[in-house]
């Protein structure tokens, strides 16, 4: 009879433990500390689609060489706005990753083939 005992104590202890492990990955994954850099792109009328390409191809290569990005995506799915045809995602791991985005020097270089085919864009910073 005490060994049932301490068998069934095991298992009920096992079970709640494996839904407090659940439940606090679930309220983890709802609320990341992460930053989402959401930029939609309106390019010039004389760029061409190889530039544009590279522009965005250089936001991943970007993304490999400056700390704190977790994730980048190119390839929209979907751009609202008159003109605007293309756009990207960075994903930060929080703040101080999006604060040294900016003036990183790959950053910097990558708007040299940025900056001269964009007519407009808009940029959006999105977190919990």
């Amino acid at each position: 009879m005490m060994k049932r005992l301490n068998t069934r104590r095991i298992f009920w202890a096992a079970v709640l433990s494996c839904g407090l492990t659940g439940a606090g990955l679930l309220l983890a994954a709802g609320n990341p500390a992460s930053i989402v850099h959401v930029v939609t792109i309106r390019w010039k009328a004389d760029s061409t689609p190889e530039a544009r390409k590279a522009a965005l191809e250089g936001v991943k290569k970007m993304g490999a060489e400056i700390p704190g990005i977790k994730n980048v995506w190119i390839k929209a799915t979907k751009v609202q706005g008159e003109g605007y045809t293309d756009a990207f995602v960075i994903e930060f791991e929080d703040k101080a990753a999006a604060d040294r985005y900016v003036d990183h020097p790959a950053h910097r270089a990558w708007e040299k083939t940025y900056l001269p085919i964009r007519d407009q864009s808009t940029s959006h910073q999105i977190t919990n």
